[in-house]
């Protein structure tokens, strides 16, 4: 059954009012595939814009943060932590973000960590397409996801990224 959906078809924000505020907790991840130079520029520091993963990095927090601003249905929850984790991968010519996010709410945090990474890996090509427009942003998933009523869920390990 589709939650966000009455009866009628309509679209609605589905109440979580009755539900316990429990400690939920989501990992996401992806990755952005790249020229080896554009790799390199990145990994030196040499870039012209700057910090391209240190940029990446807040603005995968500030994408979690605001999560609930982009997704019409998603309820704005307080988040209690945001982590962004970004690793070159210089044999695939690929940087991988995973994301980590957390809160203590009604709701979980699947969407904040998916719209991290991709706000992450939005913000690597924007400050690289000068020098690489054919950068590929691939294989964001729900890696892992904990806490609320349907409890514990991990990708099983062929499935990931």
């Amino acid at each position: 059954m589709l939650t966000h959906f009455t009866p009628s078809g309509e679209a609605h924000m589905v109440d979580v009012g009755a539900k316990p505020e429990t400690v939920r907790r989501a990992l996401a991840e992806g990755r952005i595939r790249m020229q080896p130079a554009t790799l390199a520029l990145i990994e030196q520091g040499a870039h012209a814009k700057g910090d391209v993963l240190g940029v990446a990095r807040l603005a995968g927090i500030m994408g979690a943060k605001r999560t609930a601003d982009l997704i019409p249905l998603c309820h704005p929850l307080s988040l209690t932590r945001v982590e962004i984790e970004l690793t070159p991968i210089v044999e695939a010519s690929t940087v991988r973000c995973r994301a980590t996010v957390e809160t203590c709410d009604r709701t979980g945090v699947e969407m904040e960590a998916l719209c991290a990474v991709q706000i992450s890996l939005l913000t690597i090509y924007d400050m690289c397409k000068a020098v690489d427009r054919g950068m590929r942003i691939t294989d964001v998933q729900l890696v892992e996801k904990a806490g609320g009523r349907s409890g514990h869920w991990r990708r099983d390990n062929q499935d990931s990224a």
